[in-house]
């Protein structure tokens, strides 16, 4: 019932890409950062799904994303620290109107990290950690070929491990079709 809620909350706020876009399959680019100062760059691909569901003039989409980025923490004794990340991401998108060039998305995934995450202020217990999305963006060029957005993106390991303090991302993201 709350995903449902977020999902028409996010859908009347914003509406998507048209379908033909929603069709292809996209380069993604998003970087962005901690309020802690540690960094993310992304590189990866998204693939729709064979799946759409239409619901009071919305159309929700799907599509799955897959991803390796490299993170660089700030650490107590000064300097930095490079993880490495991996990860699969299925993405809810609300697309209310197939002419508007906006989408409101939502995503709960999986992440793998090179070794145990540790910065200046936070500490992880696991490699293995869930990787939560909501975001907002816009298709444009001449056939939507291009997506700009903005992303929150949580990761934690839900409890299965103390201590457990999370990560919180704000990422911009660029896609490109192919």
């Amino acid at each position: 019932m709350h995903i449902r809620s977020l999902l028409l909350a996010a859908a009347t706020v914003c509406t998507t890409a048209s379908a033909a876009a929603a069709d292809r399959s996209f380069f993604i680019a998003p970087g962005g950062f901690t309020a802690h100062g540690t960094s993310s760059l992304t590189a990866g691909v998204a693939w729709p799904l064979d799946w759409r569901y239409a619901m009071g003039g919305v159309e929700l989409g799907a599509q799955v994303e897959g991803f390796a980025s490299l993170w660089r923490a700030p650490q107590t004794a000064g300097g930095n620290k490079t993880f490495v990340q991996l990860g699969l991401l299925p993405v809810l998108r609300a697309r209310p109107g197939a002419a508007s060039p906006f989408f409101a998305e939502m995503g709960i995934g999986l992440s793998y990290t090179d070794d145990v995450y540790v910065s200046r202020r936070k500490t992880f217990s696991t490699r293995f950690n869930f990787y939560d999305m909501l975001g907002v963006g816009v298709g444009f060029g001449a056939q939507r070929e291009h997506e700009v957005g903005v992303r929150f993106v949580h990761i934690s390991n839900a409890g299965i491990k103390r201590p457990n303090p999370g990560e919180n991302f704000v990422l911009l993201r660029y896609a490109h079709s192919f």
